[in-house]
């Protein structure tokens, strides 16, 4: 009998309709039901790529005994952590508090007011290897509610005192410079790990913003080490197991150091942002490696995860329970599918006898270009055509606001900058899904699926990300439609998110129903909401009109003040921080074309495929808009020609015709 998830716009917690556990959604009927009964709440957060998430889910949700014993004593709760970041925020802040360590899936007992007492990850269901059962662990934890309440609400008012202390805005630090950024950089390369490339040990991560953050670097200061490293780790990560060499796309992690066997979920967020990255660098440094795993990367987007309304979260790690079923290979395949080009394309591939990963099977990397391109081709298309005969993983379909709010930046900026209209094109229709389905009488929704928005409310993420995405949008079209909607949805993120007691401080989530406003400044898997939002009024302030932009303005160096301690004590997890200060500290730099009537938009483009990372180019006509205000074409030779208004900051050099005189 399917328990109350089976409604639920998550597909996560569809995955948990038919457990014998009595799932219930967050809300206060479960708290109310909790306070009713006297009994705790038992919080379980996930998200449907996981793999210990499915590997605990059939062992322990699937079990009717266990089911049972949760059922009697306690109001369970499930939570999807890419529908609610504001509640995985909070309570992995309290599982990494009392454990050392966090993870999902995330096992978390509160008390009917919400107050966490006792938190894990993943529980075996019977006691194995040293580690408690969930049996025995349900047993303990329900046995000290009924016989020790007084010590289990004190732990849990201790626990959300300690949370609410560190919720708060970053401490005063050093001024943001270009010293401090050449500070930060230094620091970050000098955790390159130079023999596999890469930042630190595995298990090994992309580091999608700090990769971005590395190749402004290079643009905004002219010193190549920071273009190297982040050639050697793109390169790495190109051939290696982590990126799908058949049909593009990037894996969520590696597990080892030479990034060759990968946690075989693919999340949208991750290849969005590495998407910006390639197509940056194939643009800067003119790499074919980088230019052929942009085109491949935009490609997964749309063969695997477009809904027809935006792009569908993740795809899973497991393949029928089986981890990295569907992507790996023994030799004996090859020899089936491949013939007498079987032994050229295990050396290619590096498909060993011995395997690199479970059971003899290989991923497939690339370690060098192969020697004979059409033959790599023929090899591929029939590599492709007996996987696509394999058992496929499943896709979570949940289309949320922020992570397509990246993968319209990277698509819009891609698309100008490489000559490549039909990304913009994707862009634009991502954007009008979302406007249209996700905005809700001016407050942004989190997610949807199959077109259905969901309820939760939108994040700092989201509002910041859509923002970015729009305005860019606006800068590589013209469109004015994009800037008007990204400059109402920055002015609703003010309203919402900005702390009215400390300029340039962000929440993360709208207020009120849980313990505490979640914020947390570190760029980790995505970029913080506060560097996100830093980008967002960066950007707007170039296109706001003349009111808004000195809001915008001081905003943002208000928000960026702040980041001078997060790049010098931790610049690894400052890489979207980073990314933003190279261009902020630089100008920042914004460059106005003002098109004659018969322009062919050509000076535009090619300075778009000029400027550094963060510099916006907007063309149209003479006061089409703020940026264009009084400044029009220049006549030359007896008519108007296109003309470059470089700006810093609000001084705009004079306006020059050729795009070798516009220096940025």
């Amino acid at each position: 009998m399917a328990n109350r998830l089976q409604q639920s716009n998550s597909p996560y917690l569809r995955q948990h309709a038919d457990n014998p556990v009595d799932w219930q959604e967050w809300g206060d009927e479960a708290f109310a039901q909790a306070r009713e009964r006297d009994v705790p709440i038992l919080l379980s957060v996930g998200y449907a790529a996981c793999h210990w998430c499915h590997v605990m889910a059939h062992e322990t949700f699937e079990d009717p005994d266990l089911a049972v014993q949760m059922n009697a004593g306690f109001v369970c709760v499930k939570v999807d952590r890419e529908e609610r970041p504001d509640i995985d925020s909070i309570y992995m802040a309290a599982t990494v508090a009392m454990t050392g360590q966090g993870g999902w899936p995330m096992t978390c007992f509160l008390t009917p007011d919400g107050d966490p007492f006792y938190c894990g990850t993943y529980f075996p269901p019977r006691s194995r290897n040293g580690q408690p059962g969930f049996a025995e662990l349900l047993d303990a934890v329900y046995g000290t509610w009924t016989t020790r309440r007084d010590e289990v609400e004190v732990a849990g008012s201790k626990i959300t005192e300690h949370l609410r202390a560190t919720a708060q805005t970053l401490p005063d630090g050093p001024q943001l410079d270009v010293q401090l950024l050449a500070d930060a950089t230094a620091a970050v390369l000098a955790d390159e790990d130079r023999a596999h490339a890469g930042f630190g040990r595995a298990p090994k991560f992309p580091p999608s913003a700090l990769l971005e953050g590395l190749l402004r670097s290079t643009e905004y200061t002219s010193d190549d080490t920071a273009l190297d490293a982040a050639t050697r780790t793109l390169d790495a990560m190109a051939r290696g197991g982590i990126y799908d060499q058949l049909a593009g796309g990037f894996a969520r992690y590696a597990v080892d150091e030479q990034w060759v066997v990968p946690h075989f979920e693919k999340m949208l967020y991750d290849n969005a942002l590495l998407l910006r990255a390639y197509a940056h660098h194939a643009r800067l440094a003119g790499d074919a490696l980088s230019l052929r795993v942009t085109a491949e990367t935009v490609a997964f987007l749309d063969d695997y995860l477009w809904t027809g309304r935006g792009y569908a979260s993740s795809l899973d790690a497991d393949t029928e329970g089986v981890e990295g079923l569907t992507y790996v290979w023994r030799p004996d395949e090859l020899v089936e599918i491949l013939g007498d080009d079987a032994g050229w394309a295990a050396e290619l591939f590096a498909v060993t006898d011995a395997g690199t990963f479970e059971q003899g099977s290989s991923t497939l990397q690339l370690p060098r270009d192969p020697d004979d391109a059409a033959r790599y081709e023929s090899v591929r298309a029939r590599l492709s055509a007996a996987r696509a005969q394999r058992p496929q993983p499943d896709r979570d379909d949940k289309v949320v606001t922020g992570w397509n709010g990246f993968a319209i930046t990277a698509l819009a900026e891609a698309g100008a900058t490489l000559d490549r209209p039909e990304w913009t094109d994707r862009a634009r229709e991502i954007a009008t899904g979302l406007l249209d389905v996700h905005l809700v009488d001016g407050d942004l929704h989190r997610s949807s699926l199959d077109g259905v928005v969901g309820t939760p409310l939108g994040a700092l993420e989201d509002y910041a990300a859509l923002t970015t995405a729009l305005i860019t949008l606006h800068s590589v079209t013209g469109e004015q439609r994009w800037r008007t909607a990204g400059l109402d949805i920055l002015d609703r993120a003010i309203e919402v998110f900005a702390d009215t007691e400390e300029t340039g401080a962000w929440f993360d989530a709208y207020p009120g129903g849980l313990l505490l406003r979640p914020r947390d400044p570190v760029d980790g898997a995505t970029p913080a909401g506060a560097s996100l939002i830093a980008e967002a009024l960066v950007a707007s302030t170039a296109v706001a009109d003349v009111d808004a932009q000195q809001r915008y303005a001081d905003l943002a160096d208000a928000t960026l003040a702040r980041a001078g301690i997060i790049l010098a004590k931790a610049p690894r997890s400052a890489g979207h921080w980073l990314t933003v200060a190279q261009a902020y500290v630089a100008g920042p730099v914004q460059v106005a074309v003002a098109q004659a009537p018969d322009s062919d938009g050509d000076m535009a483009a090619q300075l778009r495929q000029r400027v550094p990372g963060g510099v916006l180019v907007i063309a149209g006509d003479q006061d089409s808009g703020p940026l264009l205000t009084d400044r029009g074409p220049v006549p030359t030779g007896g008519r108007l020609r296109d003309a470059a208004y470089v700006c810093r900051g609000r001084v705009c050099d004079l306006p020059v015709t050729t795009v070798d005189a516009a220096r940025v």
